[in-house]
């Protein structure tokens, strides 16, 4: 298929959007926006104002929503910014979330592995990973290990890092960095993988220490967090996403606010559910940390829009009488 659409400039944009029915009582305003933020980024945030028909294929039968060029009545140009902007602040209080959360978890590996040995985290015996999980391929039909993935991936995070202690390190003392050393050039996702190979009693020590009873969940929530963090780096639309990386919840009453999203698919798949593990994780951390309370009041803060089309804080998931446990 060709792509056939052609380059417009900022003005011709903005007539398109006003063609579709959109409100735009600022022109100057709105351009500036274009200018500097995107048609392409901002267009996630009007796409809920569209409207939607459904479609059935003639061959297969099957229904499916298709988008069309027209916004519904009263849409206006601020309903997306302000959205946008919603979106924004959101990520920003979630890059300091999980900020903490990736340097706390550095510490609980560089201690664990480092009690048995300096270098524990490039040898892959079992009496620090678990051969089960460490041996495993890496994905389906792969001939690597998730080791050797992990330690393919740590040996990119070294040699490209052009951090200080690192060329000191290597200059004063040989190649090999020992784990309180090397934990500080670990992204969220090797964590994650570091993580998921660890003998199971070790997956447990470090679950517990947060709160999590179920070492199995634990690890689940480090992988869509470190999945949620790639979002946030990237500066991606989080507020009403589907989530692709699913955590898996405990068994009821194991973690009592876990019990509102419980038998709930919908909710299990939107933000809201990584923004209250999030949210768990750095209270244990920071007990007397406002983190919470600050999200809270975003939250509560969500946009009205002028669109006849009305969105609310259902598009991330957010539960019934949440406000009671959050």
């Amino acid at each position: 298929m060709t792509y056939n659409r052609p380059w417009k400039s900022f003005p011709e944009q903005l007539e398109l959007l006003k063609s579709r029915g959109m409100i735009v009582t600022d022109e100057t305003a709105a351009l500036d926006y274009l200018e500097r933020v995107g048609y392409y980024r901002l267009s996630a945030y009007w796409y809920p104002f569209r409207k939607f028909e459904i479609t059935q294929g003639n061959e297969t039968g099957k229904l499916s929503t298709k988008a069309l060029n027209e916004f519904h009545a009263d849409t206006q140009f601020v309903d997306a910014v302000h959205l946008y902007l919603f979106d924004k602040k959101l990520r920003l209080y979630l890059a300091d979330a999980l900020e903490r959360i990736e340097v706390s978890l550095r510490v609980d590996l560089s201690y664990l592995l480092g009690s048995r040995d300096p270098f524990a985290h490039v040898k892959n015996i079992k009496e620090h990973f678990h051969p089960t999980f460490s041996n495993r391929p890496f994905y389906k039909g792969s001939q690597q290990s998730n080791f050797d993935a992990w330690l393919t991936k740590y040996r990119g995070l070294v040699s490209r890092s052009k951090e200080d202690f690192v060329r000191h390190y290597h200059d004063h003392h040989g190649k090999e960095l020992p784990v309180w050393v090397a934990v500080e050039l670990l992204d969220f996702g090797a964590i994650s993988q570091l993580f998921s190979m660890l003998n199971v009693k070790d997956q447990k020590t470090i679950a517990l220490r947060y709160g999590v009873p179920n070492w199995q969940v634990f690890k689940s929530w480090l992988y869509s967090l470190s999945y949620l963090r790639n979002l946030v780096a990237h500066h991606s639309r989080l507020w009403n996403r589907n989530i692709t990386s699913k955590p898996m919840l405990p068994q009821q009453g194991e973690i009592s606010w876990c019990d509102y999203f419980i038998g709930t698919a919908d909710y299990s798949f939107k933000p809201f559910l990584l923004l209250s593990i999030t949210r768990m994780l750095v209270k244990s951390i920071c007990p007397r940390t406002q983190w919470h309370k600050r999200v809270l009041e975003h939250l509560k803060e969500f946009p009205e829009q002028h669109s006849n089309k009305k969105l609310n804080l259902n598009g991330m998931g957010i539960t019934e009488e949440w406000e009671e446990w959050w």
